[in-house]
């Protein structure tokens, strides 16, 4: 994929991939701040803030911030994670503009309006509470809470009802004075637009707007203690993550514990854990694997939902296909078919036009480039049968991975 990488003098970094045969375009400001910038104290402030983002600027009131693309047919989105909020927009190729300045003036001209703080309170305080009534998000949650705990990286993305209550407008005004800066920004686009007419809007609505002198640290996770620990709920399945630290986005073995996982239990029907429980057992319906990389560390977790009289048989197949992971060496067309299977689903990833865009914006916020597709699968083949090896009985050794059981 062709793009290129620009800067307007005030920091804010641009990339851009032109799509000249796109009637549909992307764009998108990725902010450098997430739950782990957030104090205790503040927890659930970053995600907050891109909630009451869209409820009025110094010259729009809520109604016309969401119907400024919604009206000509486009959409105006925001998520927060752990370590970037990110507002975007979908729309016709026509108006480009509209949707710059939109989201220029979300993001840099807010005003908060005190009432509705009070209002969107609630409405986060119902959202917590509907993952509350979820097992499958709560214990993934919780279970982060528990590798992480002491660090910033522990506390959940809403926060907590307590810590949303003492949210207030000057609270919000200081965190976006810290992280609301151009040059702790990126600007994603994946559309029909090119270079220079991007960067002549981008100076128009951008271009005026001063970069912040806070020096902005992380805390790096260090400390990692294994936990076992059983819950009492009252669900009709149990619920089990079982699950490690991991690497970090930069660390050498991360693709190929990408492979690994994806082999183990990812997406695919044809995943080792969904062959030898689900398939073979029919124990649970919903059984995977996930890894999520951060800056300087990650997290790896096997979840599985099961009927309580299955749960030991459950847990003790994860183990065994574990102990297969560490202790054989993948055989030459096992380890060639999981290289094309991951190759293929990164391939068909890049269809979507709107994931390109944010992948993009990560990538440059995170590395400061962005790897050609081509060198991402030399790096995939260039992964040896020793080397999962290795990842696998460092990550999945028994002594380090936690547990964290819901069962009535």
């Amino acid at each position: 994929m062709e793009y290129e990488i620009l800067e307007l003098k005030n920091g804010l970094r641009i990339i851009h991939s032109h799509k000249k045969d796109a009637e549909i375009s992307h764009c998108g400001l990725l902010i450098n701040a997430g739950t782990r910038d957030e104090t205790p104290e503040d927890a659930g402030i970053a995600h907050f803030i891109e909630h009451v983002l869209f409820k009025g600027t110094k010259k729009r009131k809520a109604f016309h911030i969401l119907n400024r693309l919604e009206s000509v047919g486009g959409e105006l989105n925001a998520y927060t994670s752990k370590e970037e909020t990110c507002v975007y927009a979908s729309f016709l190729n026509m108006h480009y503009e509209r949707s710059i300045e939109i989201l220029a003036d979300i993001s840099f001209n807010s005003i908060f309006p005190a009432k509705e703080i009070e209002k969107e309170k609630d409405v986060i305080i119902d959202e917590i509470k509907s993952y509350q009534d979820n097992p499958i998000e709560q214990i993934h949650d919780e279970f982060e809470e528990i590798i992480f705990s002491g660090h910033s990286l522990s506390i959940p993305i809403l926060g907590t009802p307590q810590s949303v209550k003492k949210l207030n407008r000057s609270k919000i005004l200081r965190f976006t004075k810290e992280y609301y800066a151009p040059d702790n920004m990126v600007f994603s686009s994946v559309g029909n637009i090119s270079s220079d007419q991007l960067v002549q809007l981008l100076e128009r609505y951008f271009g005026s707007i001063k970069p912040s002198a806070h020096v902005r640290e992380r805390k790096a996770f260090k400390g990692y203690k294994k936990r076992d620990i059983v819950y009492k709920k009252e669900n009709y399945q149990a619920h089990c993550v079982i699950g490690n630290a991991a690497y970090g986005y930069k660390h050498k073995n991360k693709m190929g514990f990408i492979l690994l996982n994806n082999l183990f239990g990812g997406p695919g029907m044809n995943s080792r854990l969904n062959l030898a429980i689900r398939e073979k057992y029919g124990y649970t319906y919903n059984i995977e694997s996930n890894y999520t990389p951060y800056i300087d560390t990650g997290v790896f977790t096997i979840y599985l939902g099961t009927d309580p009289l299955h749960l030991d048989k459950s847990i003790g197949l994860v183990y065994k296909e574990l102990d297969k992971l560490k202790n054989k060496l993948l055989g030459t067309q096992q380890l060639k078919q999981a290289k094309q299977q991951m190759i293929g689903q990164i391939a068909m990833a890049q269809e979507s036009r709107s994931g390109q865009m944010i992948s993009l914006g990560k990538s440059l916020m995170n590395f400061g480039k962005v790897d050609a597709l081509k060198d991402i699968y030399q790096q995939i083949e260039k992964i040896s049968g020793s080397q999962l090896l290795d990842i696998a009985n460092e990550v999945f050794d028994e002594k380090r991975l936690s547990t964290l059981i819901y069962k009535s």
